[in-house]
């Protein structure tokens, strides 16, 4: 099946990685405009910029990522885009929350270009896709997925900035970076405390930091 004027975010901090991914899926998908982001700012900001996107490949490692966050994030406000994981994580646990999370397909980084270009054309004509042989385990209401459902409750300004509290940025750094008041971002934090549940922005950012891998899946 052939695909025609496809716009593709590749989301990864690893340059050579992207490039080299690009450079093989140019081949297949030959008639696509190609996106590239280092990180969860980035991807926001292509976002911004790109009218139209058909698909994500992202990377759950990346800086400003914690883990699920962004895959979180993307899935509560962009809901008709996929979005591809690819992970060198490739236990059954990171599979099957990053399915229970919305992903499309988990691709592992060790995957041949051949493999990723099923997958990909899979997604793209609305299936899902995993590594053949996979079985999903079904994923407990537990702590993380709570906070899962707290945090898609947040708007993208609202997440951007408990990023940079994640980053230990002051109120007043933040504003300047945002182009914003301190007041708006005073305004900002009480929203995102009120819908995590927590009192201030150190509970927010240990809030954040539960969607990152456990221990299980980084080994």
């Amino acid at each position: 099946m052939k695909f025609e004027n496809l716009t593709i975010i590749i989301a990864d901090d690893h340059p050579l990685f992207r490039n080299a991914l690009r450079q093989a899926l140019g081949m297949a998908f030959s008639d696509t405009l190609w996106f590239e982001a280092d990180s969860a700012e980035a991807l926001q900001a292509v976002l911004d910029q790109a009218a139209a996107c058909d698909l994500i490949l992202l990377d759950l490692q990346m800086p400003g990522s914690h883990g699920y966050s962004t895959l979180i994030h993307l899935r509560s406000h962009y809901p008709d885009l996929p979005v591809v994981v690819i992970s060198a994580h490739e236990d059954i646990n990171t599979i099957s929350r990053a399915i229970h999370y919305g992903g499309a397909a988990f691709i592992p980084k060790s995957a041949s270009m051949d493999t990723l270009e099923a997958a990909l054309t899979a997604v793209l004509s609305g299936d899902i896709w995993l590594p053949p042989g996979t079985n999903i385990i079904p994923i407990e209401d537990d702590a993380v997925d709570q906070m899962a459902s707290k945090l898609s409750d947040l708007t993208p300004q609202q997440y951007k900035v408990l990023q940079m509290f994640a980053e230990g940025l002051l109120n007043k750094q933040i504003a300047y970076d945002l182009g914003v008041s301190e007041a708006t971002i005073k305004a900002h934090a009480t929203a995102i405390f009120r819908k995590l549940g927590v009192r201030n922005r150190t509970q927010a950012v240990i809030a954040l930091q539960q969607l990152g891998m456990d221990k299980r899946e980084l080994s």
